[in-house]
């Protein structure tokens, strides 16, 4: 029984279908979305567009489209144009060109035939009710890289020339590509790649101050008031910094760790329960990396993951660091090593990533090196620490 309410106000906000009104550091490509698409709410049906969005996992790509084509079809909506986003994911699909149209078509004609047609019969047929309907499409093709490597030209080339033959007529279909990988565009002929490329909005991964501030979002309408630390909060965003700046990792991590905390009874997120997050998304505890560690390597690093476990904090000095391992040194029996050899071990696990090191910032008095424990919950690396020192 639960002595605490949840951490969360509404974990519904941190889903990975969720899109939230606003895209912090995503607004300038937003902007030029809308831009790109403007003749659809001002002059619809006499011309179409295409647009290519790429960048790596977690920049934001999937959910960049999905915002946009909610603004522009409620812009449409105001003025009584039959605007509809229509977005598919083309792995799911399996990459087939079929598929993909007929998830479209099925949008506007429930009951149209799932057999008998061909793609390209397909296509026509799709035109055919968007005429009837007198609508528009905005057509998102999410992970477009599958359709690229299963189709090849083929695909996109009907596409983008589906107008051609009815040049006078109403034009219906526009197009919204999201790749991960561009270098698979030179797969495609050059007329079908110009035609594409033409308009290509790039997401830059996310820095650290970024996901920050995206973090900071979702934990004004996910979370209740004072649960989650910026201790916590700058330790998940670190993680989701060295993991390219994914701010989809960054999300799930916030939502895991808020899930430990109510497994914990705890009032608020602590830099632990990010810790044993982190270990559940990837877990890498590195057992053959720790077994190889010389006997003091060990010892430290005992200390660092007791101190952690003892203060909850998110951040070790080296000072707090070293205490913590002439106490373990003593209970051992063992005689500690000076500073100098100190800062090696700690170099040397840093290189091995079993703990992650930066220069402290401003406000702590003197310079100092601070140690945090990047992938692994610091009871989890006791435990692991005390096995193979044999206790």
């Amino acid at each position: 029984m639960r002595s605490y309410p949840s951490v969360f106000r509404d974990e519904s906000k941190l889903d990975i279908n969720y899109v939230p009104s606003r895209l912090p550091h995503r607004e300038e490509q937003l902007s030029l979305l809308n831009q790109f698409f403007r003749f659809a709410t001002e002059n619809p049906g006499k011309m179409t567009q295409r647009v290519l969005i790429t960048g790596k996992i977690g920049t934001g790509k999937t959910v960049l489209a999905q915002l946009f084509g909610q603004t522009i079809t409620k812009a449409a909506q105001q003025k009584g144009i039959n605007l509809h986003y229509v977005h598919v994911n083309c792995r799911e699909c399996k990459g087939s060109f079929f598929m993909i149209l007929q998830r479209v078509i099925l949008q506007f004609s429930p009951n149209f035939p799932r057999r008998g047609y061909s793609a390209q019969e397909l296509l026509q047929a799709l035109m055919q009710v968007l005429d009837e309907q007198k609508a528009y499409v905005i057509l998102t093709m999410d992970e477009l890289d599958s359709l690229i490597r299963a189709e090849g030209t083929d695909a996109l080339y009907s596409l983008t020339r589906v107008h051609e033959d009815h040049a006078i007529a109403t034009q219906r279909l526009s197009l919204l590509g999201i790749i991960r990988d561009t270098a698979l565009m030179n797969t495609l002929d050059s007329s079908t790649r110009s035609t594409l490329q033409h308009n290509l909005i790039q997401l830059d991964e996310y820095s650290k101050t970024q996901l920050l501030d995206i973090l900071n979002d979702r934990i004004a309408s996910a979370f209740c008031d004072n649960t989650v630390s910026s201790q916590t909060l700058n330790l998940i965003a670190e993680d989701a910094a060295l993991e390219g700046g994914d701010a989809r990792y960054a999300i799930e991590l916030l939502w895991r760790a808020g899930k430990y905390a109510d497994t914990d009874n705890s009032r608020e997120v602590l830099p632990e329960h990010v810790r044993k997050a982190s270990e559940s998304v990837y877990p890498i505890v590195r057992k053959d990396a720790v077994s190889s560690l010389s006997l003091h390597e060990k010892l430290f690093l005992l200390g660092v993951a007791r101190r952690f476990k003892q203060s909850g904090a998110a951040y070790l000095s080296m000072g707090e660091a070293e205490n913590a391992y002439a106490v373990v040194c003593e209970e051992y029996g063992e005689e500690k090593r000076g500073h100098t050899q100190l800062w090696k071990y700690v170099q040397g696990l840093a290189a091995i990533d079993v703990i992650k090191t930066e220069p402290s910032s401003v406000g702590l008095r003197g310079k100092t090196t601070l140690i945090s424990l990047p992938h692994v919950s610091a009871a989890e690396l006791e435990r692991e620490l005390s096995k193979t020192l044999g206790v």
